[in-house]
């Protein structure tokens, strides 16, 4: 027999009661609470940014009205009264301009005519009509940035998606609808697609920079069709600098009678939007690109083509600016007119900084700006604000999207800690 007596059995370190707290929130049920809350942290920002933008937005819409001024000299209160009715007054006609009034929608369904509900509604779908290039432009921006990539041109994309699908409206007789409208709305995005591929291309061979080479390339779009609407694709029997009309088959369905303009668009943005989605986070080449951009030469130690990779960036992301021209021409214009783009490309930077590069974030940035860009009009008809305001307002809100520690410290928030801006992305899916 052995003389070695049996080990006695070890027990588990004991574990205090911060150890143990920390367990069960990250595995317990509180471990969802507390991603909620580092999610919560990151959307936080842009949510107050927002908030802020609006408040000194207000504040101009005040010291910007000379009847404030004539009160004061009668006295503070008939001042202060003046101006929280000027704000009141502006902030509710760009609420009814953008969204519509609700005391008129309820009276129009209770009334069942059909006009009534039509012009009731209105104002919402045709922020969503506004909202719908905003959708396109934001995402070609947005993937842009996920390939590190700085794509100033997306005006000059959408105007040469915008050229290439009336042309092929027009040009083109005797095709059904079903065939008619996809493929003037493809080609469309084939034209952006040419005017992202040439800057992208450069940008790989040569090392061009990207900014400067599509800030050129919108200029030659915008002289290439002031010199087509005033040779060859302008309209025969006018002397103004306009296309001929679209045919019927090519036009993008119209979902409701006049005089509300929402067109089947909107939910070609909204499927792009996911698609776009679906390509950068659960695909090879997604996954590459966005690699290419987080760290190029990371990316070329793992095998990833950064040639390739930056060229498909930049023509992927014309294609999507070029969808928004084609939309505007398809489903709203019926023709090209020169400048027919009050600035929906340029606008788009702004849409892809507040929604973080991430599909579902330009979705959201690009809802609010065609409701401001909507509702604008009607607070300066019914308020007498100008429409400048408006412009003002989304600069700001800007401002502090791309200087976050501004509102983190007005408002007294903590930075994200690291790893905090994943876990949105997962919660919204991304992976």
């Amino acid at each position: 027999m052995s003389d070695e007596k049996p080990k006695a059995q070890e027990s588990p370190p004991k574990k205090d009661a911060g150890q143990i707290f920390i367990e069960e929130v990250t595995e317990g049920p509180g471990r969802q609470s507390a991603g909620w809350r580092r999610i919560l942290n990151v959307i936080a920002v842009p949510v107050l940014a927002i908030f802020t933008g609006l408040v000194l937005g207000a504040v101009v819409i005040i010291f910007t009205n000379l009847a404030l001024y004539e009160a004061l000299k009668v006295s503070i209160p008939d001042g202060l009264k003046v101006a929280w009715d000027s704000v009141a007054v502006a902030y509710g006609a760009l609420f009814t301009g953008a969204f519509g009034s609700p005391q008129q929608m309820v009276a129009a369904i209770s009334s069942g005519d059909l006009v009534a509900i039509r012009q009731a509604f209105y104002p919402f779908f045709e922020s969503l009509v506004a909202a719908t290039p905003y959708i396109f432009g934001g995402l070609s921006v947005a993937l842009g940035f996920r390939v590190g990539l700085f794509n100033i041109g997306a005006e000059g994309q959408l105007f040469m998606g915008a050229i290439f699908a009336t042309y092929v409206g027009y040009s083109i007789t005797g095709l059904p609808l079903f065939i008619h409208m996809p493929l003037a709305f493809l080609a469309g995005a084939l034209g952006g697609a040419l005017w992202g591929f040439i800057p992208g291309f450069l940008k790989a061979k040569t090392g061009a920079h990207e900014v400067i080479n599509t800030i050129m390339m919108n200029y030659i779009a915008f002289r290439l069709s002031d010199w087509l609407l005033n040779g060859p694709m302008k309209r025969p029997e006018t002397f103004n600098p306009v296309s001929p009309m679209i045919e019927a088959t090519a036009r993008l369905p119209r979902l409701f009678g006049d005089p509300i303009r929402f067109h089947f668009g909107f939910f070609i943005a909204l499927f792009v939007t996911w698609l776009v989605y679906w390509f950068l986070w659960k695909t090879k080449w997604g996954f590459s690109l966005r690699m290419v951009g987080s760290n190029p030469r990371a990316a070329r130690y793992a095998g990833a083509s950064v040639f390739i990779g930056i060229i498909m960036g930049m023509t992927l992301a014309g294609a999507l600016a070029g969808m928004a021209g084609g939309n505007e021409v398809l489903g709203v214009n019926y023709n090209l007119a020169m400048a027919f783009s009050s600035g929906y490309g340029f606008d788009s930077i702004a849409i892809a900084l507040l929604g973080k590069s991430h599909p579902l974030g330009v979705l959201l940035s690009a809802l609010l700006f065609g409701a401001l860009r909507n509702g604008a009009t009607n607070m300066q008809l019914k308020a007498g604000i100008p429409i400048d305001i408006i412009s003002i307002m989304q600069a700001l809100i800007l401002v502090f999207i791309a200087a976050p520690a501004i509102i983190r410290t007005i408002y007294r928030l903590r930075a994200p800690a690291e790893g905090d801006e994943g876990a949105l992305l997962t919660s919204w899916g991304g992976g």
